[in-house]
């Protein structure tokens, strides 16, 4: 939606236009020329000061128009205008809203403020690095400190997206080198996650809620959250994916390999479907999701304040899903009671700190990583990289502290000197 003129005023025989929009106290001015609007603030509040700005600038661009100095070509603003048809058109449905609206965001706060009236041709490496540093100042000036690398490594990611909807619709001949110069490699950090000291912890604060509920309405919430710390653990599920899980993905096998009695999960997620085998510690708080009896819940009803009095009991069945709710409020309350809701380097502590605690102690008991990563539907590399580093026991000190066997002359040599010794 167009913002309405209030005010407008005609200058060099109707050629130049200066205006003002109904919500901005700044003068504005337009021009077409060389087949295209053109169009800046004046930055003025003042109408004199306006013009006398909107006419040097007129006279500029005629100058560059004459010169051959004025591209007749798309701007920023036009690609930016194609990538949000598209983007919201093609990914409906596939794409978080929450992206999509950090997506917009990001355009209309920083990008566009910066970029929108280029022309493509205009946005070079050299621009790209000019909006980094005005970035940092921007932040500096409002909140005291820079943009964090991440933020600023997404606002890149927009910019390259609407970049690229520009090069598919032939609009830029190729796209400039958006690589952040001068800077070392980020540190990489482990993720966040429970040692089997702290694991036990946790377990046993959840299993002891359970037994024993602040509240007796809240006996039913307390029981199924010790079982989902337990599962996920046990399964190295992603939350969303647990949360998404329904009794008939689940199946109870004995496993012929270890003779040991585990769960087999089909999975759907964001890797689309894939399987996983529990270790044996997930199939009692299974069965335990089975048989525990649960209220129908209400829309819009927390399943902490239901009592057993308010609603009627039923048994689950195979479409019903084994965690109906979110239990982010009271894991949260058991990592701040407990003292375990950051690690020793900061990293906040949360569900997904269950998958991550799954991996490590996989590890740590020595499992081949290529089959952790086949079962955790994620790559190698990314267990290498943000696990395997930080685990001592997949350091083998047999094959670091191995010693070079002396030649047969030096041996004897040495023999005889500690005889002579004796």
């Amino acid at each position: 939606m167009r913002t309405r003129v209030s005010t407008s005023h005609d200058l060099m025989g109707g050629a130049l236009h200066v205006y003002k929009r109904e919500n901005s106290r700044f003068w504005q001015c337009a021009a077409f020329l060389g087949g295209r609007n053109h169009r800046i603030s004046t930055k003025e509040e003042s109408l004199d000061r306006a013009k006398d700005i909107a006419e040097d600038w007129y006279l500029g661009l005629r100058g560059k128009h004459k010169a051959g100095m004025l591209k007749n070509e798309k701007r920023f603003r036009d690609a930016a205008e194609q990538f949000r048809l598209e983007f919201e058109t093609i990914t409906e449905g596939e794409r978080s809203e929450v992206y999509v609206e950090g997506h917009w965001r990001r355009l209309k706060l920083y990008l566009l403020p910066f970029f929108g009236e280029m022309g493509l041709s205009e946005i070079t490496a050299g621009k790209v690095q000019e909006y980094r540093i005005w970035r940092r100042q921007q932040a500096m000036e409002k909140f005291g400190k820079p943009a964090a690398r991440n933020t600023l490594h997404q606002e890149i990611v927009c910019l390259r997206q609407t970049l690229k909807t520009a090069l598919r619709h032939g609009w830029l001949q190729y796209l400039p080198d958006l690589s952040e110069p001068y800077r070392a490699s980020a540190k990489i950090s482990h993720r966040a996650w429970f040692s089997p000291e702290e694991y036990r912890k946790l377990y046993e604060a959840t299993g002891q809620r359970a037994k024993k509920p602040p509240k007796p309405r809240w006996k039913w919430a307390c029981e199924q959250l010790h079982d989902f710390v337990l599962f996920m653990a046990n399964t190295g599920l992603r939350p969303d994916e647990a949360l998404r899980l329904e009794f008939r993905d689940v199946s109870i096998v004995k496993d012929h390999a270890t003779s040991e009695t585990i769960l087999e999960i089909e999975v759907r997620g964001k890797r689309g479907v894939g399987y996983c085998k529990s270790t044996k510690g997930a199939v009692f708080p299974f069965k335990r999701l089975l048989e525990r009896k649960r209220p129908k819940f209400e829309e819009g009803v927390p399943y902490e304040g239901v009592s057993e009095k308010q609603v009627a009991l039923f048994k689950p069945g195979p479409k019903d899903r084994l965690f109906p709710r979110s239990h982010h409020d009271l894991f949260n309350i058991i990592l701040d009671e407990e003292d375990l809701k950051f690690d020793r380097e900061g990293q906040r502590r949360t569900a997904y700190s269950l998958r991550h605690t799954y991996i490590c102690l996989r590890l740590m008991e020595g499992a081949d990583i290529y089959q952790i990563a086949k079962n955790c539907r994620t790559s190698v590399e990314m267990i290498e990289k943000y696990y395997a580093s930080h685990i001592k026991n997949r350091l083998d000190a047999a094959a670091i502290n191995v010693r070079r066997k002396k030649p047969p002359k030096q041996r004897v040599k040495e023999a005889r000197s500690r005889e002579l010794a004796v």
